[in-house]
């Protein structure tokens, strides 16, 4: 069965994404900088081309996912709007709470 141009695009995407998660988390210092460097602008180039593609029109509304031309929905954001911003809050607000909560405290957070 021949494989598409997404699925291949998907494969390779999510490798790279892959070796990035594992390299940022199991290299040294001094390689994780370089790759922060390297790879951070360009994730963020990224981001904000998506993020492009999905701002709001004048009516509140993601011309993107719109799936009507007419519809009456309130506007709101968008489900990608949306998932860039919980992933990047919410993961940074746990960060910050992990970092500024007490060892003890910190175990028990993440055991349940």
């Amino acid at each position: 069965m021949p494989t598409s141009v997404f699925s291949q695009l998907d494969k390779s995407l999510h490798e790279h994404l892959s070796d990035l998660m594992r390299l940022a988390a199991k290299a040294d210092d001094r390689t994780a900088i370089g790759l922060a460097r390297a790879e951070l602008p360009r994730m963020v180039t990224a981001l904000k081309a998506l993020l492009d593609e999905h701002q709001p029109d004048e009516n509140g509304r993601c011309p993107t996912c719109r799936t009507r031309r007419f519809s009456r929905r309130l506007p709101s954001p968008c489900r990608a709007y949306l998932a860039a911003h919980l992933c990047l809050t919410i993961t940074c607000e746990e960060q910050r709470a992990t970092r500024d909560e007490p060892a003890g405290r910190r175990h028990l957070r993440s055991a349940g």
